[in-house]
């Protein structure tokens, strides 16, 4: 379909490929960031894989929470998957070169990813508040209808919206630079090589950052104040304390996805003395959420804790 859009586009004379640099300004030592990459997405497959071992052999986690969790983990997998590969790829082997099809295509299932993590973030939130603020109908609400309905609804709201990203930047017109001085195939840096007006590109990206992420931080930060003001509410310090616990985990998660996605836009929007630290921030954010979320939940919820226990054999005496 891209390649259809690019060649309807113009006559003209266009690029076949792109060439992914790497990191700028490092490219002479940059293999050396291979090491620490492979590590972190080794990480985030094989513990990732494990939250979905442990959620389907539990019995007791089949909860609409660690469905959500389980779905995250899924998510994250892909995400990773979708980045890590092609960068090792460029840092192993130096085989830098990416055919313009497979590039929007990637640039489209990384914006469906992340689309898809920070709606179940929205997911878990309202999973959280209902159980909190509404604990006599969460088991009538938040069921597991309920977490397909909701999975389905955002994965159909993820790919209908993100779709004119690689859409528009399909139908720009390359025709004499194909350098991307970095390893990321991200819309804007992708669209900053066409010889034409890429304005349009630009504005939809922003409308999309602000309608899509935006919607969706403000539904978490009005669920979580939610809970504050009923948790507030409680007489008993330890029921205040027992009802926040359950939600540490996700505000942590919550916190490093949406601070890193700020900073990553603020630097990118910045004039940067180097441009080195925007796509540094990047694929680690790609790569270092799905390795710690895991390890994170793991820590802080003290069922899924028990059942990593319990499918490690490990013993649980005095856990």
């Amino acid at each position: 379909m891209f390649q259809d859009l690019r060649d309807s586009n113009s006559s003209e004379f266009q690029v076949s490929e792109f060439i992914l640099m790497g990191f700028p300004g490092i490219h002479s030592w940059q293999h050396w960031l291979s090491l620490p990459l492979a590590l972190l997405y080794l990480l985030a497959l094989s513990a990732n894989t494990l939250i979905l071992i442990i959620i389907n052999q539990e019995a007791t986690l089949h909860q609409p929470m660690y469905h959500f969790l389980g779905i995250l983990a899924a998510v994250d997998m892909g995400l990773a998957t979708t980045i890590m590969p092609k960068i090792l790829v460029i840092l192993w082997f130096k085989f830098k070169a990416i055919s313009l099809p497979e590039c929007f295509l990637q640039m489209y299932v990384i914006h469906c990813f992340v689309a898809m993590e920070s709606g179940i973030f929205v997911c878990m939130a309202i999973d959280r508040y209902v159980a909190i603020c509404r604990p006599l109908r969460h088991p009538t609400t938040i069921t597991e209808s309920f977490v397909v309905k909701a999975t389905v609804f955002m994965a159909l709201r993820n790919s209908v919206s993100t779709m004119p990203v690689p859409v528009l930047a399909a139908q720009r017109h390359y025709c004499s630079q194909n350098k991307i001085e970095h390893c990321l195939r991200s819309n804007l840096g992708v669209t900053s090589l066409s010889c034409d007006d890429r304005k349009i590109n630009s504005i939809y990206q922003l409308l999309l950052a602000w309608t899509l992420m935006g919607s969706d931080l403000g539904l978490i930060i009005l669920s979580y104040a939610l809970i504050l003001h009923s948790v507030l509410k409680l007489n008993s310090a330890e029921a205040a304390s027992k009802a926040l616990s359950t939600c540490t985990s996700h505000l942590i998660l919550i916190l490093f996805f949406y601070s890193v996605i700020i900073v990553i836009s603020i630097t990118h929007s910045a004039a940067m003395t180097v441009p080195l630290i925007p796509v540094l921030l990047n694929v680690l954010h790609n790569v270092i959420p799905p390795a710690l979320n895991p390890m994170v939940c793991a820590l802080k919820d003290k069922e899924l804790r028990q059942g990593l226990y319990k499918v490690l054999k490990l013993d649980m005496k005095g856990n």
